[in-house]
């Protein structure tokens, strides 16, 4: 898959005529109300023209929508009192569209995959790294297998051999870990597409993954060791059907990028007290503890752009940047 071509951020104005368009939809929503009798408090806010603040967020659509929904509504409350400003979670169909939809100004910030991110960075120059979970320090991708395959766990890359012969399915083909470093696992032991039976699939996400290989649809599956952990942990993946097989070595993944300007947008400092509210999400009271256990993780941590070299690297090894 090609990466898409470079094309500059949108400008300051650019960016505030669009947020002053929401703003103005808004307003016309209350007056509309206001005539039919039904605003109450809200004249004042249509009368003051729309002006509140909005911070758009988003992410991969990795998981099964509605645990996005569920987790990235409880970032948004969190981030909104942190802030002081709304915040709302706006989905995306796929992966392409939340770096194309970052690239073109229509998200703030948004939980990218190492590749996805990566990309966005290359699309939009300037756009800020805030933070990563604890966990995205050493991730790990997992070849799962139906266990009716008779296919058994192997203990180092070089095992990966084994899968010479079998149907494979990825996740979406731009996820870092339920496409990019599987295949590059899969270079390792020597296994290209060729060697598979058949074409590999693109189930589009993690749990989609595991959902046709309990299926038997594709005999492996590869996918995010975080989601394939949890999902035993709930008991979604049935280990009567299903079983891991191998886990990778661990890689840099996952990261919150913001948009270039964002102190432009939002006032001065707000990049750095977007990324302090990020990184104070410690587990001290039940909320936060249940964003992190939803995300996965203990905390999250600072980050820079050298961690994800590596997998720039492998991204444009295998085609998928230019």
């Amino acid at each position: 898959m090609r990466a898409r071509p470079l094309i500059p951020a949108r400008d300051r104005a650019t960016r505030t005529i669009r947020r002053a368009g929401t703003g103005l939809v808004a307003a016309a929503a209350l007056l509309l109300l206001a005539a039919c009798g039904g605003a109450g408090d809200q004249d004042a806010a249509a009368a003051d023209g729309g002006s509140e603040q909005v911070l758009t967020i988003s992410a991969i659509p990795d998981q099964d929508p509605e645990k996005l929904q569920r987790l990235y509504g409880a970032v948004s409350s969190y981030l909104g009192e942190k802030l002081g400003i709304t915040v709302t979670y706006q989905p995306v169909i796929d992966y392409t569209a939340s770096v194309t939809s970052f690239r073109r100004g229509d998200l703030d910030a948004v939980f990218f995959g190492g590749l996805s991110g990566v990309q966005a960075r290359l699309q939009l120059p300037g756009s800020v790294l805030l933070a990563q979970r604890d966990i995205d320090e050493n991730f790990r991708s997992v070849f799962i297998a139906g266990t009716g395959t008779g296919i058994a766990p192997v203990t180092d890359v070089a095992g990966l051999a084994e899968l010479r012969g079998k149907s494979l399915t990825f996740g979406s083909e731009v996820s870092t870990s339920g496409r990019l470093m599987p295949q590059f696992f899969l270079g390792q032991a020597g296994v290209t597409a060729a060697d598979l039976a058949g074409d590999p699939g693109f189930s589009g996400s993690h749990d989609a993954t595991i959902k046709l290989v309990q299926a038997g649809t594709f005999q492996v599956g590869a996918l995010n060791s975080s989601v394939w952990d949890a999902r035993v942990k709930d008991g979604t993946a049935d280990p009567a059907t299903v079983t891991e097989i191998f886990r990778t070595p661990p890689y840099h993944d996952y990261h919150w990028l913001g948009q270039p300007d964002l102190d432009g947008d939002f006032g001065a400092g707000f990049t750095e007290r977007l990324r302090t509210a990020l990184l104070d999400l410690d587990g001290s009271d039940q909320r936060e503890t249940e964003i992190l256990e939803l995300f996965s993780a203990g905390a999250f941590v600072p980050t820079t752009a050298d961690n994800y070299t590596d997998i720039e690297a492998v991204a444009r090894q295998l085609g998928l940047i230019q």
